[in-house]
């Protein structure tokens, strides 16, 4: 599955897009496998209890996941996957 990673994330990443072939079938299941590639990303996304931190937003074909299952949404290698960090600015 392709993931679109944006901002500083695309730093810890390695770019815009991301080839990740995760172990289940839902969001949680893809950002894990994420976070195994790329450890320094669990902080810019986790809190301590494995939830999303206040303002990251995961896109699923341009709906953001907190209007359908949240991490336990269910994606498939077709679906536009996009991960934005917490963006501040005027």
């Amino acid at each position: 599955m392709l993931v679109r990673v944006f901002a500083n994330l695309r730093d810890i990443c390695g770019g815009v897009g991301v080839e990740v072939q995760p172990d289940g079938y839902r969001v949680i299941d893809v950002l894990d496998k994420m976070v195994e590639m790329f450890p320094d990303l669990k902080d810019e996304i986790f809190n301590d209890h494995k939830e999303l931190l206040p303002f990251v937003h995961v896109f699923i074909n341009g709906r953001n996941i907190i209007h359908l299952d949240g991490l336990e949404t269910v994606v498939s290698e077709k679906d536009q996957f996009a991960l934005f960090p917490p963006v501040a600015g005027g």
